[in-house]
């Protein structure tokens, strides 16, 4: 077990941060940890990594505890927090360095070497700090926490602030070391969630509301099997309802129908049999499964603030 927490408690004056949670992240995951702001997530994810002290129950990392054990603890684990920590003067290369010495890296130039191409920093890597942009920041911050070469990986929104191509980067960097590390992230934007884990956790106010994969969590919030469709021409809502296993049938914005069924695959074909017999022209055909972001609504009262 990599990461597993057990009954975890912190108390801000009357507020209880986090109650009570407990969770566990297995070796080789990636598993998205979700919630809204001010739900205990960076809370956990401090205590996880030794940054703060809990109130109550315990953290462990690869069955070491942190509470009572901190720095072995430190040495499995590699953190990138959400405020990402550099000096902006420095050049990139002495920063990481300057890390490594931090963690007592036997032979620094090797392993920095391979973390700035692990996360693609080469391009950059002889500037100063200060002037990169924010996508290579965070680049070296995920050099920072990797340096030391550590077992698990705790990722505090590691894609905020980037544009849509450094998004991309970064998203395929972790989903690169995904393969060879334990990884735990939250982030605000759900569709990264989506891309890269089949397992997200979910805290409100901090309390485990779900744990389990996306697949699950979909089929479980959904009250019908449904299936979307749009036409090139205008189709009546009768002519959708009479055919069989269509329980109803309506039409939402863009001029797709929802066609709520219990035999989808059936009444798939007997669409395309429909657009023969009518000559009709399909122009988009899907099932309607529950994004990521229906399923956090859901579960936390439809929070406005972002996760």
């Amino acid at each position: 077990m990599s990461i597993e927490v057990r009954e975890l408690l912190k108390i801000y004056g009357e507020q209880k941060a986090v109650d009570h949670i407990s969770f566990k992240v297995n070796q080789g995951e990636i598993v998205g940890f979700l919630g809204p702001n001010g739900a205990g997530k960076s809370t956990t994810m401090k205590i996880i990594t030794g940054y703060l002290k809990q109130d109550g129950g315990e953290a462990l990392v690869c069955g070491i505890n942190v509470g009572s054990h901190p720095l072995e603890a430190k040495k499995k684990v590699g953190y990138l927090p959400e405020a990402n920590p550099l000096y902006f003067d420095m050049y990139v290369r002495e920063y990481l360095d300057f890390i490594a010495d931090v963690h007592r890296v036997d032979n620094k130039r090797r392993s920095r070497e391979e973390v700035i191409e692990t996360v693609g920093l080469s391009p950059e890597s002889r500037k100063k700090i200060g002037q990169l942009s924010k996508g290579y920041k965070q680049r070296v911050g995920l050099a920072a926490a990797l340096i030391h070469q550590p077992e698990v990986l705790v990722l505090d929104e590691p894609t905020s602030g980037l544009d849509p191509n450094q998004i991309i980067e970064i998203r395929d960097v972790i989903r690169n070391l995904g393969q060879v590390k334990t990884i735990l992230f939250s982030s605000h934007i759900l569709q990264e969630v989506e891309a890269i884990c089949d397992r997200v956790i979910i805290i409100n106010k901090g309390n485990l509301v779900a744990d389990d994969t996306l697949a699950n969590l979909r089929r479980a919030g959904e009250s019908q099997p449904a299936i979307l469709i749009g036409f090139k021409e205008a189709v009546s809502a009768n002519l959708l309802e009479n055919l069989d296993g269509v329980l109803s049938a309506s039409l939402l914005d863009g001029g797709v129908w929802k066609l709520s069924t219990n035999s989808p695959e059936a009444v798939r074909k007997q669409l395309m049999e429909l657009t023969l017999q009518h000559n009709l022209n399909i122009v988009s055909l899907q099932s309607d499964t529950q994004r990521l972001e229906d399923v956090f609504r859901n579960l936390t009262g439809g929070a406005q603030s972002t996760p």
